[in-house]
Formats: C-alpha cells, sequence, structure tokens
C-alpha cells in the first residue's frame, strides 16, 4: 500500500451514512424471525417426504414464528409509514405561509 492510498478507518470497505428510521429495527427481527421458522417449516416437513419418522410437535409450534415474523416486520413498516407522514406534516406546516390580516 503506496503513500497515495490512505485507509481511513478500521473499515474493509464502504461504509453507509445512511442513519436507521423509524421501524427499521422492527423490520430486521421480523425478518429473522420469519427466517428462523421458515427453517423450521422446512425441518418439519422434510421427513414427511423422506418417510422418517414425524418430528415432535414442538417442532411444529416453532414453524408458527413464520408468521410471527411478517407481522413484526408489518408492524415496523407500519411505524415507518407513520413517522414519514409525521415528518411530511411537519415540513408542510413549516413552509406553509403565514395568514395575512390584510384578506379581510
Amino acid at each position: 500500500m503506496g503513500p497515495s492510498r490512505r485507509r481511513l478507518g478500521n473499515y474493509p470497505g464502504q461504509v453507509s451514512n445512511e442513519t436507521p428510521r423509524d421501524g427499521d429495527l422492527l423490520v430486521r427481527i421480523g425478518a429473522i424471525v420469519f427466517l428462523v421458522g421458515a427453517v423450521a417449516t422446512l425441518a418439519t416437513v422434510a421427513p414427511l417426504f423422506l418417510g422418517a419418522d414425524p418430528l415432535p410437535p414442538a417442532a411444529y409450534f416453532v414453524c408458527m414464528l413464520m408468521g410471527l415474523g411478517f407481522l413484526i416486520a408489518g408492524a415496523g413498516v407500519l411505524q415507518s409509514i407513520a413517522a414519514q407522514r409525521r415528518q411530511a406534516r411537519a415540513s408542510v406546516t413549516a413552509t406553509a405561509p403565514a395568514p395575512s390580516s390584510a384578506a379581510r
């Protein structure tokens, strides 16, 4: 690495400068919970196709995490929508002209 190429920081690649918004954390958590439920669904359905003994009922309850993850992610999206609407309303009211008394 020559003197013309300086490395800034300790990061090996690009770093995003985007700040997290309202609802982003819920969407990420919902996606992880959904993926855990999807893997559990595949694990519980596979023995049925392979002719093996089915898994215990607790494994089928873990499959319900798929729907729960979907609901959590949906709540995050709705929270994000509400925050964007609040921000849009605030910017409209801040730029709106004040009513003048000469209009009477």
